[in-house]
């Protein structure tokens, strides 16, 4: 990675744990850049700051699924992003 420019691609930013440690990780690779994209990011459940150079929406902290994100797989193939009622995952 030494040099290189690095875009993470992400479809859904909660916390920002795993992604902080991602970067920090890639970080000491050396690279000529990381820059972060993702598709939906939760800014009240963010534990950690991130950088996110490209969002797509900024969503409330819900559980939320369809194209492609899932609750126990089911709800995956959506062709449309909704939230669950609590009811459902509780």
């Amino acid at each position: 990675m030494n040099g290189r420019h690095v875009l993470i691609v992400e479809d859904i930013i909660d916390t920002g744990l795993t992604l902080s440690w991602l970067v920090s990780n890639l970080n000491s690779r050396g690279p000529a850049s990381v820059e972060i994209c993702t598709l939906l990011r939760k800014p009240d459940a963010l534990q950690m700051t991130v950088d996110v150079k490209y969002v797509g929406y900024d969503i409330p902290n819900a559980f939320v699924v369809g194209y492609g994100l899932d609750y126990d797989e089911r709800y995956r193939n959506l062709r449309c992003i909704g939230t669950l009622a609590p009811a459902v995952y509780s």
